[in-house]
């Protein structure tokens, strides 16, 4: 375990490297302090480029680059604005497009005003929105989602600037849930209505998704969605409040040099079509979910389970991405940064919500909150069960727990017990772990 999501400062991203190229050109137009938090933020939208395109995940079954949810948290002025400014360079071909359709239905709708009530009413043509605007109703958007299940299994991609826009989308808050799994699932969601003026479809939801927002706002939009599977599946990117340095950060140039460099990765990713199967990468997420396992272990924390099944998911759509725009081959410093993306997620969410996962008080705004506590840590090399029971009940736990999490402990060779003292110790390849 590279990692500790104990402490409240984020994991360390890792150096990128070879096969992180395109990465390291988009982070060249980002400050400093936002570099970390806006790389998570990323994948989505060079997802949606994707088309097309399946992988196999280690359960055997096919997923598409799309249904990839990431929301940016930081407090008001941290600078969360530089993403949309990434959105936009990395979406010209999409503006493009999107303008061509536009200009389809303006002139449906002249048509429309200038015939007269007599004549027979143009129909409207089929457009496909592929970055459509952040205020879109729920049934624009399922209209957007059919017309882009028609056109050859398009992905729409959407940046919203704050998190509460994503009502209007879903219908209201009370859809928000249901709306955010089936897109996460890739599922179908529709709607039946009776009349002709009403939008009627069925189409497979392909979507990719960016939000932003405040500790406090996130906090209060998630609160009541963090046991159904919602929280899990949106990837989160939190940014602490930083010391008051009095610099104002600097951000790259977005001239003709960088634009024609990030041109290239986009057409890579336009080109990329059938079925791939990246084994170095499957290897990899299957390692990371016995990590995952072995953390909610030590800490007996059902929530870090819970929320790591679908951070490794979300990371390992992140390396499928990576995986196409480093022309179909896998390296060393791609396997990093996907393991360091699963890690800063569960980090981000347990610091954003550990209290409210805890069912401690919701009260507080601050997005300073405690994660996780690897109770083996906290324990001395040699101790004995009253010691974690002591450390247990310290943690809000039960007493009745214990000598099952000793046994799993044991099983999995983190300790040993003796007869003679009644005292377990920490074994050798535990406590080596990380070297």
């Amino acid at each position: 375990m590279k990692y500790d999501i104990t402490k409240p400062h984020s994991p360390k991203m890792p150096v990128l490297g070879k096969g992180t190229e395109c990465i390291q050109i988009l982070l060249k137009q980002v400050s400093k302090d936002m570099k970390e938090p806006i790389v998570p933020m990323l994948f989505p939208i060079l997802g949606a480029h994707l088309s097309g395109t399946e992988f196999q995940y280690p359960d055997l079954s096919w997923k598409e680059p799309c249904g990839m949810m990431a929301n940016l948290v930081g407090d008001s002025g941290c600078n969360k604005g530089q993403l949309s400014n990434l959105v936009e360079a990395i979406c010209r071909d999409f503006r493009t497009h999107d303008e061509a359709e536009l200009q389809k239905l303006v002139a449906w709708q002249r048509q429309m005003k200038t015939r007269s009530a007599n004549k027979e009413k143009p129909i409207r043509p089929e457009v496909a929105f592929l970055f459509p605007p952040a205020d879109v109703t729920s049934a624009a958007f399922l209209q957007n989602a059919m017309a882009c299940e028609s056109q050859g299994g398009l992905t729409q991609y959407l940046n919203m600037p704050e998190v509460e826009m994503a009502d209007r989308m879903c219908g209201g808050h009370k859809q928000i849930s249901q709306m955010l799994r089936n897109i996460y699932d890739r599922q179908r969601a529709g709607a039946l209505r009776a009349t002709a003026e009403g939008i009627t479809g069925n189409p497979i939801l392909r979507t990719n998704l960016t939000l932003s927002s405040t500790p406090y706002a996130t906090r209060k939009f998630y609160r009541n969605d963090l046991f159904n599977g919602t929280f899990g599946r949106m990837v989160f990117s939190f940014k602490p409040r930083a010391g008051r340095d009095g610099r104002i950060p600097r951000q790259g140039r977005y001239d003709e040099a960088f634009l024609k460099s990030l041109d290239e990765y986009l057409l890579t990713l336009a080109n990329c079509r059938g079925r791939f199967i990246i084994p170095r990468l499957n290897k990899l997420i299957d390692q990371l979910a016995d990590e995952m396992a072995q953390i909610a272990d030590l800490a007996d924390d059902d929530n870090v389970w819970d929320v790591s099944k679908r951070a490794l998911v979300s990371a390992w759509k992140a390396g499928c991405v990576m995986w196409v725009l480093n022309n179909q081959s896998w390296t060393n410093h791609m396997g990093e940064l996907v393991e360091w993306l699963v890690y800063h997620d569960i980090w981000s969410k347990m610091q954003l919500f550990g209290d409210q996962l805890c069912k401690e008080s919701e009260e507080q705004s601050s997005g300073q909150r405690r994660g996780p506590k690897l109770m083996l840590v906290e324990l001395p090399d040699s101790f004995n069960q009253t010691q974690l029971v002591a450390l247990r009940l310290k943690l809000g736990k039960n007493e009745e727990g214990t000598k099952k999490q000793l046994d799993k402990w044991k099983s999995r060779g983190f300790i040993t017990f003796s007869e003679e003292t009644g005292l377990y110790t920490k074994t050798e390849a535990y406590l080596n772990r990380d070297k």
